[in-house]
C-alpha cells in the first residue's frame, strides 16, 4: 500500500515536519512503538488557525485544524521512519481542544484527524482515542494531538 499516493490521489500532501519548539524530540521510538509528541495546525510554518473553538472558530474550522496536524503528524512519521508505509496500525490518539466555556463536541473536531488516518490506513489506522476540552493551548492553537504507532519490522 503506497499512503503517499494515496494522500496526493485525496488531494493533500504531505508537509515538511513542524520542527519542536521546546525542549522535545518529534518522536521516539522503543521497540515497536513510535510515540509521537504532541503537534497542532502547522501549515508552510504558521499556524492554519488559532483561537478557541465553539468561540473564535467553528467546528469545521476546528475539524479542519485537526486534519492538518495528523497530516503534521504523518510528515514525522515519514521523517522518523522513511516511508509511512511501515506503520503496521495506529494504536492511540490523544486529542485536545481549545474549547470555549461551554463547548462539549470535541470528539467531533478530533474525528478531523481519526477520519483522515481511518481513510488512509483502513483497519490500521483505527485507533483508541481521547478527545478533551481545555481552556487554553500554547499560543491559543485550537488543537494539539499526540499519537502512538506500531512499527512494522
Amino acid at each position: 500500500m503506497d499512503i503517499e499516493a494515496k494522500l496526493k490521489e485525496m488531494g493533500l500532501t504531505l508537509p515538511n515536519p513542524p520542527q519542536p519548539v521546546a525542549a522535545y524530540v518529534p518522536a521516539v521510538q522503543v521497540g515497536e512503538l513510535l510515540f509521537l509528541s504532541g503537534t497542532t495546525c502547522y501549515e508552510d510554518g504558521e499556524f492554519l488557525y488559532t483561537g478557541r473553538v465553539g468561540a473564535e472558530l467553528t467546528i469545521e474550522q476546528g475539524y479542519a485544524a485537526a486534519q492538518q496536524t495528523a497530516l503534521n503528524l504523518l510528515s514525522v512519521i515519514k521523517a522518523t521512519l522513511g516511508s509511512l508505509d511501515l506503520v503496521g496500525r495506529m494504536v492511540k490518539l490523544n486529542g485536545y481542544v481549545n474549547s470555549a466555556p461551554d463547548f462539549d463536541r470535541q470528539p467531533e473536531v478530533i474525528n478531523g484527524a481519526s477520519e483522515l488516518l481511518v481513510e488512509l490506513y483502513g483497519e490500521r489506522g483505527k485507533h483508541a482515542r481521547t478527545a478533551i476540552g481545555v481552556s487554553d493551548l500554547p499560543a491559543h492553537i485550537p488543537v494539539e494531538i499526540e499519537l502512538i504507532v506500531q512499527v512494522n519490522s
